[in-house]
């Protein structure tokens, strides 16, 4: 059993069991999957500020909090159980472009250590980053009113005009980021 679990599932085994996690929470109580809304149930419950958009029963959502803290210890377990391999599986061909493209020959740099080393954690450069970032990253969220996965998975499946609208422009947006202005900057 743990080798079924050690091994990447094939798309057409790991799609399908995400994308049936949709109707079954609908069934099981009109429940929409969703994680960023998770965040905003922490902060109703942390934050009670009298805030309008946190002031509502965050306790008749507990089921995604209960949830994305299973995402969580489910991935800390399996890290922990499995192990990670020692680098990621990137495919021939993807590592011949980028070294034909971008002229590298280490990928290493591909991230700034000034934002991604652990080391930076402790320093107040790292904590502006991590809460700019967070922030950012929440504003985003709200502003489009779910995030990437979200749309993809719980808003096409429901069938929502909007999320598809969204799922094109995250494509788009990382089309045009990955070969117009990734290639400009190396």
């Amino acid at each position: 059993m743990l080798e079924l679990l050690q091994k990447p599932w094939p798309w057409y085994v790991a799609g399908p069991l995400i994308g049936l996690t949709v109707p079954a929470l609908l069934l099981a109580g009109n429940k929409v999957l969703g994680i960023s809304s998770a965040l905003r149930h922490i902060c109703a419950a942390c934050v009670p500020a009298g805030i309008p958009f946190l002031s509502y029963n965050w306790r008749a959502e507990r089921w995604n909090l209960v949830f994305v803290l299973g995402i969580a210890l489910g991935g800390f377990i399996g890290y922990r159980l499995m192990g990670h391999p020692a680098a990621v599986a990137i495919s021939p061909e993807t590592v011949r472009d980028l070294k034909a493209q971008m002229r590298l020959t280490d990928f290493t740099g591909l991230l700034p250590r000034e934002l991604f080393a652990l080391e930076n954690l402790g320093t107040w450069r790292g904590w502006v980053f991590m809460v700019l970032g967070g922030f950012l990253v929440g504003f985003g969220t709200r502003y489009a009113g779910g995030c990437t996965s979200g749309h993809a998975i719980s808003g096409l499946s429901n069938l929502q005009w909007v999320s598809l609208v969204a799922v094109v422009g995250f494509f788009a947006g990382g089309l045009v980021m990955t070969w117009l202005i990734y290639p400009l900057l190396f």
